[in-house]
């Protein structure tokens, strides 16, 4: 029964070395803006989830390239040994949700106020290999 245990634990081990991921808490950038970029590199390998990141308008776009480089390295430091062009990564799963909201007022006619919610997000990024380069 033990050995089994062992198997099973070192068989999760290998396929947790085969993701990465990396998360941006707070990004002061409303959610739906964030989705619209998200949307665009979802499924895409990273190498051109970079390009499409890299020549995007878009203000959320850049904070996502970051946040893809960082998962990059994230998975380069779980593989030392593997090789990046070799492993074929992609991102396997983007999400974005929705973060802290700051309320603010603003003076509105005949002595209202009006309510301004400045939005957050949370986004967290998974990368996963296509090539397994463990050898069993």
């Amino acid at each position: 029964m033990g050995s089994r245990k062992k198997q099973m634990a070192d068989a999760i081990k290998a396929g947790k070395k085969q993701i990465a991921f990396a998360k941006l808490n707070n990004c002061p950038t409303s959610p739906r803006k964030m989705r619209l970029v998200a949307d665009l590199v979802r499924g895409e390998k990273v190498e051109k989830a970079l390009n499409v990141l890299r020549f995007s308008s878009k203000e959320a776009s850049r904070r996502l390239e970051k946040l893809v480089l960082s998962a990059v390295a994230n998975w380069q430091s779980k593989n030392e040994d593997a090789n990046i062009e070799e492993a074929d990564l992609f991102v396997k799963e983007i999400t974005v949700d929705g973060g802290s909201m700051l309320k603010r007022l603003r003076p509105a006619p005949q002595g209202r106020a009006h309510r301004i919610r400045k939005r957050s997000n949370h986004v967290t990024v998974v990368l996963g290999a296509k090539n397994n380069t463990q050898s069993n």
